[in-house]
């Protein structure tokens, strides 16, 4: 099935504004270059409201339909770009050092705003559509920040739904699932405190290093050994630092990671497990582990009818074949997760083609997933919005 025609006579338009985003990328809630945007762009639209300053630094436009009734659903994408240095080469990269949008909300972020123009210049839908632009996706809690500024209530949003492109996955296709769809990515450090001295007699000391490796391996055991296996949990240990020369054992090492799991009881068995498993090999090697635990944002969890409904609005662009119902959880972590805790929603993947991985200096979001993207907000707008 084809994408709407209005849909691809906007893609050319749409994506030179992606380019615009993709040059002048902010970091968390430092995106007010790509917020003015939004806005002008909302307002040459002819938005019928406009907020700013939501979660610092989101925008929230509201389209009203032709018709009267059926409330409010809030279509979400975010601005955010990753503190990393591209190196696409492309014509458009990233002015500025050591940012980059190497995760596509340059994308999303366009693709919504071709919708906000589709839908302001038709109107074929009874109620209003919550336009909504987040910062700070990227390990900011944005999404929170909006919620916690009231954003729901404001404008009385019933449903709420938000997309993400997905490389690996072809043009055309969507992936969703009920349930669990992005896992809850929660870090955590540990600081091992010993007694140093000389490399040379270690009988003398309580090794950092040594008990800090007997760490490493112990929080192995959180997943092969303690928690369910049709339940899944990865704990991984991403920093190990300590000591400064070759015939010193140091007095203190480091260690850093990340846990990521699709269930709140399974996330907090390996809360508990971190901090029993590391103070306890501490004390029984004559020292100290202090394990700072830091919840990021939840799981996202897809609701059941909203889920179908999205499901409902991609098939009716690409088909049904074209659409995977049933797509295995990813344990990356999404914000977006809060915004499904306020309320019910869907959050849906979009290919992306054959492109570099998501986080990656090499990575470019593909244009030409903007017209699928553009004709499923578009759907799924005027199918829960029926008049």
């Amino acid at each position: 099935m084809p994408v709407l025609n209005r849909a691809a006579e906007l893609q050319h338009e749409v994506t030179e504004w992606r380019r615009h985003i993709h040059e002048n990328p902010g970091i968390l809630y430092e995106v007010q270059e790509t917020a003015a945007f939004v806005e002008a762009q909302l307002r040459a639209f002819g938005v019928d409201e406009i907020v700013t300053g939501l979660g610092r630094t989101g925008v929230v436009g509201i389209i009203r339909g032709r018709h009267p009734g059926q409330g409010v659903i809030g279509l979400r994408a975010d601005m955010d770009a990753l503190p990393l240095e591209e190196i696409t080469g492309k014509p458009y990269a990233s002015k500025l050092p050591g940012k980059m949008h190497a995760c596509g909300h340059d994308g999303h972020t366009a693709m919504l705003l071709g919708a906000a123009k589709y839908l302001a210049e038709t109107r074929n839908f009874a109620g209003s559509v919550a336009l909504i632009f987040q910062p700070a996706e990227e390990g900011g809690r944005g999404a929170l920040a909006m919620v916690e500024d009231g954003m729901m209530e404001r404008f009385d949003i019933r449903e709420v739904y938000g997309m993400h492109n997905m490389p690996g996955m072809p043009l055309g296709t969507f992936a969703i699932r009920k349930g669990g769809i992005m896992a809850a990515p929660d870090k955590f450090s540990i600081k091992i405190t010993g007694r140093g001295g000389h490399a040379a007699e270690p009988h003398r000391t309580a090794d950092p290093i040594v008990i800090g490796s007997q760490i490493v391996n112990g929080l192995q055991m959180i997943a092969a050994r303690n928690a369910n296996p049709l339940r899944s949990v990865v704990v991984s240990i991403t920093q190990f630092h300590a000591g400064t020369t070759h015939n010193i054992i140091p007095e203190e090492a480091y260690l850093a990671g990340t846990v990521r799991s699709l269930d709140e009881q399974v996330r907090d068995l390996a809360e508990k497990r971190i901090r029993q498993i590391a103070e306890g090999i501490a004390v029984a090697n004559d020292a100290v582990a202090e394990v700072d635990y830091e919840r990021a944002c939840p799981v996202t969890v897809n609701h059941p009818e909203e889920t179908v409904h999205a499901a409902q609005a991609a098939i009716a662009i690409v088909g049904e074949t074209n659409v995977n119902t049933e797509v295995d959880p990813s344990m990356a972590g999404e914000d977006f997760a809060f915004m499904l805790q306020a309320r019910p929603g869907a959050y849906i993947m979009i290919g992306n083609g054959d492109t570099a991985a998501l986080h990656n200096p090499a990575y470019d979001f593909n244009d030409e997933a903007i017209a699928y993207g553009i004709s499923y907000w578009v759907k799924l707008t005027e199918q829960r919005l029926a008049a």
